[in-house]
């Protein structure tokens, strides 16, 4: 089973999607083995996105993930980092696929409503940067056997 965060971003909390976009990630047949409402400070925002500093974008991106609450999530599953960032959609919502959650309800790149992680690693250091290991609980989903056969 691989494990990927992903975090519902400032204005998909404002705009009342976490249900939606959770819902969907579960419908996928992804399983929720943690889950908070936080707001993100700028120490953790540099920590988070320390890959994208000295981009032209990387100022109004800390601005952005620390203008409001937050909800935080690890999904586990069978591929998990791929299913959901499938389930996301491209970073540019004009240029993800119908069906996905960004194609659906984003507009702009900017407000772009969910982050996914990219990598297996990038998955492990980012769920322990929101995450300790005895926030996550492992447990048994009894419709699993009808999900991955």
């Amino acid at each position: 089973m691989e494990r990927t965060l992903v975090i519902i971003k400032p204005d998909g909390v404002q705009r009342g999607l976490i249900g939606t976009i959770i819902g969907r990630l579960e419908a996928r047949g992804l399983k929720l083995v943690g889950m908070k409402l936080m707001q993100i400070d700028r120490a953790l925002a540099e920590r988070h996105y320390a890959v994208h500093q000295g981009k032209p974008f990387y100022e109004g991106l800390l601005d952005y993930i620390t203008s409001g609450p937050v909800v935080v999530a690890v999904l586990e599953g069978p591929g998990a980092i791929e299913l959901v960032r499938q389930t996301m959609g491209a970073t540019r919502p004009a240029a993800a696929q119908p069906g996905t959650i960004r194609a659906d309800y984003a507009i702009d790149v900017g407000r772009n409503l969910v982050h996914g992680s990219d990598s297996p690693e990038t998955a492990r250091f980012e769920i322990g940067l929101f995450f300790r290991e005895d926030e996550l609980i492992s447990w048994q989903r009894d419709v699993d056997r009808w999900i991955y056969g």
